[in-house]
């Protein structure tokens, strides 16, 4: 296993040598859940975009395993140096890039609007404190960002953020009924589904389309599916109160 660490004890991505487009953390792994909303006949159409390289692994996988158009959005030039050379992140090419960009100043470029079905974001500092970009102004540029039907996870982490409060505010964005959560990792990370538009299937439905993720792409979607909730009465009463 290879890590990556900015600077700190954090540790901000990881890679399996010998597998490099496997998803090794957990958190990493459930940053896939959106797989669970969308049709599996549409599941590898479009672009995904990441916001946040971190060690690449969402980048890899959306790029290789589901052969997806793949842009990634990272400020720090380091990070993208170190996926190069340590992380097997390929160079860029008619499907594929790496943007050394400011994400907030990404989403809000009217030009990436509307051209995302997938949007995964996890922008966190060398401290891993609190999210980088976490207000409404934000998470409505991510909203536009995503086409109709699109889907964002966001992970949410840090010693001090607020999962009740920033859930809130994508909530206030995408509707309360377009978003959900999944149960606490050990380390802390919650990960929020937020869809633009996307219609919940029947739980049979949802079964199939995690036994087909789990068969084809080894992610434990079975177990992501126990995992979802509906957001909490406290996200509920902050959204009613911020209105």
């Amino acid at each position: 296993m290879r890590f990556l660490h900015l600077d700190s004890i954090w540790v901000q991505g990881a890679m399996r040598i010998k597998k490099p487009e496997k998803l090794e953390l957990e958190y990493v792994q459930r940053m896939m859940a959106w797989m669970l909303w969308r049709d599996t006949r549409e599941l590898t159409q479009g672009q995904a975009v990441q916001l946040g390289l971190g060690a690449g692994a969402l980048t890899r996988f959306c790029r290789k395993q589901l052969k997806m158009k793949t842009t990634a959005v990272e400020l720090n030039p380091t990070v993208i140096s170190a996926c190069r050379h340590w992380f097997h992140l390929p160079d860029d090419d008619d499907r594929f890039r790496v943007l050394n960009e400011d994400a907030g100043e990404w989403v809000a470029d009217a030009a990436n609007w509307g051209t995302a079905q997938v949007l995964n974001v996890d922008l966190y500092d060398h401290e891993a404190a609190a999210p980088v970009l976490d207000d409404e102004a934000f998470y409505a540029n991510c909203h536009r960002v995503l086409a109709d039907g699109g889907l964002m996870t966001v992970n949410l982490f840090g010693r001090s953020a607020s999962f009740a409060r920033s859930a809130a505010r994508i909530a206030k964005v995408f509707g309360s009924d377009q978003v959900w959560h999944l149960s606490p990792t050990r380390e802390g990370n919650t990960i929020v589904v937020a869809g633009r538009g996307v219609t919940v299937p029947e739980r049979e439905v949802l079964e199939q389309r995690a036994a087909n993720i789990e068969a084809r792409h080894e992610l434990p979607a079975s177990k992501w599916l126990k995992l979802v909730r509906p957001l909490p009465m406290n996200v509920i009463q902050q959204i009613r109160e911020q209105a």
